[in-house]
């Protein structure tokens, strides 16, 4: 290749041709214009280090998909399988220019993430190292104040790969019985058991690692205990029960595979009892009961809590007090934090550092402000960056934060557990999202999309037309 053809080639001329095609009504009158555009200069040039004399075979392709996109198991089947699909630019030949290989590149069988990957971040990690793929309410068919309940979002949540489902729990009319449903609101009510069966056979059709149920808990101390055997003869051995009310870290995904957990707030009852304890002991050994009835009801009490507080694998609450209490680090123990998305923009602004530190051990849930009644979503970013691994989205919604979301837990073969980067979990040195970064590179990015044979590129002031001819031949 001569250098000035080399040189052309960095510069990643376009070479246009000035013969318009007119488009004309009436006395309007459109100008498109025709033009040869040549793939980018570092594309030409990879396209050299695994092509022989202007042509990239099937053995050179294979090389490049091993040796390049880095798919060890890629083999000439996969490579064919390439060439079929551009069977209608490169007609019967088995060979590719820099054309058809620029268009390969663009093409579907170049996404962004290969599926062949699967998962490939280190799972053994505690939980609190991980983005978990988190639904917000479930259980809601459309918006927040008047559609329906039922199991059927909770199927579809799952068959995409969502970790964390939510149910709100809230009494019957008649005070004995549970229902599912937005409270306070028109939405209708869900059987709870209904949910529970859902999760339970969908839960680890798309994913093998754990799913997290948590329990927005309006219970009194009787339906509690009846939400414990429920859930327990329900999911039965799929059920994961720690054993302990105080974890000093959470288990790895790795260790739950094909587990379900629910996480929950304590029973107030039985954390009053439990910071009372020393104070009542004394009194409660010297006062007796005279009412048999009162005593069974003391018994029955007795019997709620720890049905109910066995069930909580992941245990919730906030601090009283000022938001900034609630990230305070206990040592011995770990817990999860829920925020609305309005107090995430309110202690990010000050306390970015806290929420990163919190964020290293501890779970932080993120969800949709009270307003969203339409079921539209957040910019997850924000809680990304400040290592909220439960940001929660209404599934049912629509829009480019819910792609986002989606394209976000793509990653990971779509196991639903994406690996938080490093500076993330590195505790010698927090992360400070405020802070500016210096850039290290400037990078000017032409984006051009081809579809049926047209190159379209948007400026300022129109849309540009040009026919993409293919290259034949050697160097020109």
């Amino acid at each position: 290749m001569s250098s000035t053809m080399r040189s052309r080639l960095r510069s990643g001329i376009l070479r246009e041709s000035r013969r318009p095609f007119r488009f004309q009504i009436c006395c309007c009158r459109r100008d498109f214009y025709f033009g040869e555009v040549r793939p980018p200069s570092d594309v030409q040039l990879l396209f050299e280090d695994y092509s022989e004399n202007g042509t990239m075979t099937i053995e050179h392709l294979r090389r490049f998909l091993v040796e390049y996109q880095k798919l060890k198991d890629a083999t000439r089947e996969d490579a064919m399988s390439i060439l079929h699909s551009l069977r209608h630019h490169i007609m019967y030949r088995k060979e590719l220019n820099v054309d058809h290989f620029f268009r390969y590149l663009l093409s579907d069988h170049n996404p962004p993430m290969a599926p062949s990957l699967g998962v490939h971040h280190d799972m053994n990690a505690p939980l609190a190292h991980y983005y978990m793929y988190t639904g917000h309410n479930s259980y809601l068919t459309g918006n927040q104040l008047s559609s329906d309940s039922s199991s059927e979002p909770i199927m579809k949540a799952l068959r995409r790969g969502v970790r964390v489902i939510e149910l709100d729990l809230w009494p019957d009319s008649r005070g004995k019985k549970v229902k599912v449903s937005h409270g306070n609101t028109l939405t209708s009510p869900v059987d709870l058991n209904r949910c529970l069966t859902a999760t339970r056979d969908y839960a680890f059709i798309a994913s093998e690692f754990p799913v997290v149920i948590t329990f927005e808990d309006h219970l009194t101390p009787r339906l509690q205990a009846k939400v414990a055997k429920m859930v327990t003869k329900t999911l039965e051995s799929k059920l994961h029960q720690p054993g302990t009310d105080q974890l000093a870290e959470f288990p790895s995904p790795e260790s739950l595979k094909k587990k379900i957990l629910i996480s929950t707030k304590p029973p107030k009852e039985y954390l009053e009892r439990q910071s009372s304890m020393e104070k009542e002991y004394d009194s409660a050994q010297s006062e007796e009961l005279s009412d048999k009835e009162g005593s069974d009801q003391d018994e029955e009490e007795k019997n709620v809590f720890p049905e109910y507080k066995h069930l909580i694998a992941i245990r919730a609450g906030k601090p009283k007090g000022r938001l900034t209490n609630s990230l305070r680090i206990d040592t011995s123990k770990v817990r999860r934090l829920s925020l609305s998305e309005q107090e995430l923009e309110e202690i990010s602004q000050k306390h970015g550092q806290d929420l990163v530190r919190f964020t290293q051990k501890n779970l932080l849930r993120i969800y949709p402000k009270g307003t969203r009644f339409d079921s539209s979503n957040y910019d997850p970013l924000l809680g990304w960056m400040h290592g909220a691994q439960m940001v929660a989205f209404n599934m049912q919604g629509y829009g480019k934060y819910l792609w986002i979301m989606e394209g976000m837990f793509k990653a990971n073969g779509r196991c639903g557990y994406v690996k938080k980067p490093d500076f993330l979990l590195d505790k010698d040195h927090i992360f400070d999202p405020a802070k500016p970064l210096p850039v290290k590179t400037n990078l000017k990015v032409c984006s051009p999309i081809v579809q049926n044979g047209f190159l379209y590129i948007c400026t300022n002031k129109h849309l540009s037309l040009k026919k993409v001819m293919p290259v034949v031949g050697k160097n020109r």
